[in-house]
């Protein structure tokens, strides 16, 4: 007879509406002990709001949550901490002025035995150093938050939790700003956790990592539960289909055409901490960038944008040296940047779609007077939503109001009504769904198709071997390889992007 399974939690018929939208619609999910639970979705399926109710940032309308037996209507933050539920967002709670051992322990300071009136620092790296060696991390207590690399600040948030007991681990996104190798060792940390009595709800559009790692994945769509399999009980495929609704057909990219002219050529650029940089980028190419963190892609981008100062070297598009001081001088030449975090530097979430996607061209459709030409603008936002297939109620509402793969491709739309030579994207498809995913790279795929200049940045190796008609990778700030499409693999980019090649 198979062991029942013991169940650290369970959500029952919990409902939530925002105004009018439903966003969660009687969802019942049970989560088992020492289990990766990972729920998967569409953008807007209900997985933050479900979460959020867990930990206590959000109040149900109705429904109840049973943590180890105790039954709860509404969690607060503080109820859920006593439960053992510990969440790690995508922006990391850190203070970077302060030390490992200080952030791990901060809200819930340890007194040493003398002195009741101040804690004692001594005790709290001995204990944060502690945490660090059950998690087999290496890691000092002592090292400043703001020194340290993305991945480290991450183990820094799991230590939090394991630090406090908790039960329960939510992960929105783990791996979105870690390289392969970085991924492979969150896993393996997680494996640990999970054998010490830990359960992970893992949130993720990752196809791969799911399968890699998760024993049971939920469904959720439209608010609503959909199903919960085991990997082995559903195909990829299929998986896909339940999420989006619908079949979503993987998009097919072209090869490079040889003949095609070289729209952009840099020679012996630095800055920005890079040296000696060339390349050319043919019209209709999709050129990507491979590397791991750090390595000088995003630093790259900057300088071909002008958001960083080339130092030295010449920068030729179209034929024609150029100079790009600035963005306002890279946009008048024809180059445009979609940076990888859309919601900081990407987009104006609180200004309007319309006023979003018309921005790097308002002095076009302006009249001498510069008032806006109204007309020219409603068909421009109008022409661009269809183009783009951006879901909305309204182009005034803001585009916080989007979810994630819609606020992407307000960002492209942006750039696209610029008419640009050279299209930059650094992390396209970051913390976008799957159905969407698909459609931006059906929207790339008819870019390069009309000749527009591509250079991909991505972090997602099956994206970027699969989108790419040529790859150059970097280490160290360096141009360290370049790759036809015919000597495409995973191993001889990771090879040279680690300098072992």
């Amino acid at each position: 007879m198979e062991k029942k399974k013991e169940l650290v939690l369970s959500v029952k018929n919990i409902c939530k509406r925002y105004g009018g939208i439903q966003a969660l619609d009687h969802v019942s999910i049970d989560f088992e002990k020492r289990e990766t639970h990972a729920l998967v979705g569409e953008n807007g399926a209900g997985k933050s709001t479900l979460i959020k109710m867990i930990s206590g940032a959000e109040v149900p309308d109705s429904g109840e949550m049973i943590f180890d037996g105790k039954s709860y209507e509404r969690m607060t933050p503080q109820l859920s901490k006593s439960a053992g539920v510990s969440t790690i967002y995508q922006e990391f709670n850190l203070f970077p002025s302060l030390t490992v051992a200080e952030n791990i322990y901060m809200g819930d300071e340890l007194l040493s035995d003398k002195r009741k009136t101040f804690y004692d620092a001594g005790e709290y790296v001995e204990k944060a150093g502690e945490v660090l060696n059950r998690m087999k991390v290496d890691i000092s207590p002592t090292e400043l938050i703001e020194h340290m690399t993305t991945a480290q600040m991450q183990l820094v948030e799991i230590a939090k939790a394991v630090a406090k007991d908790a039960k329960i681990l939510i992960m929105d996104e783990p791996t979105a700003p870690l390289s392969t190798k970085e991924t492979e060792d969150l896993f393996e940390l997680i494996g640990r956790l999970k054998e010490s009595g830990v359960t992970i709800i893992y949130i993720s559009h990752r196809m791969e990592e799911l399968y890699r790692i998760a024993d049971r994945l939920t469904v959720m769509r439209d608010g609503k539960y959909i199903l919960t399999s085991t990997p082995d009980k559903i195909t990829r495929q299929e998986l896909i289909c339940q999420m989006a609704n619908r079949k979503v057909e993987e998009i097919e990219f072209h090869h490079t055409w040889p003949t095609k002219d070289v729209v952009l050529e840099a020679k012996n650029i630095a800055g920005n901490g890079l040296e000696d940089i060339s390349f050319s980028l043919r019209q209709g190419e999709i050129l990507g960038l491979g590397g791991l963190l750090g390595a000088g892609r995003t630093e790259l981008a900057r300088l071909l944008f002008g958001a960083e100062k080339i130092e030295s070297g010449e920068l030729w598009l179209e034929g024609k040296r150029i100079t790009v001081n600035s963005p306002k001088q890279a946009v008048k030449q024809g180059i445009a940047y979609v940076p990888e975090d859309r919601k900081i530097h990407g987009a104006i979430l609180s200004l309007p779609i319309s006023w979003n996607i018309t921005m790097p061209i308002l002095k076009a459709i302006s009249g001498k007077n510069g008032i806006i030409r109204q007309k020219e603008e409603d068909a421009i936002v109008e022409e661009h939503r269809q183009a783009f297939r951006i879901k909305l109620g309204s182009v005034k509402d803001h585009v916080s109001s989007l979810s994630g793969g819609n606020q992407q491709k307000v960002v492209l739309a942006k750039w696209i009504a610029s008419n640009p030579k050279v299209l930059i994207l650094d992390e396209p498809t970051r913390g976008v769904d799957v159905g969407a995913k698909q459609e931006i790279y059906g929207l790339i795929a008819d870019f390069a198709k009309k000749g527009l200049a591509i250079i991909l940045i991505s972090s997602d190796m099956d994206e970027l071997l699969n989108i790419s008609d040529r790859l150059i990778v970097l280490n160290e700030k360096r141009i360290v390889g370049r790759l036809e499409k015919e000597e495409f693999s995973q191993d001889k980019v990771l090879a040279m992007a680690s300098g072992v090649l």
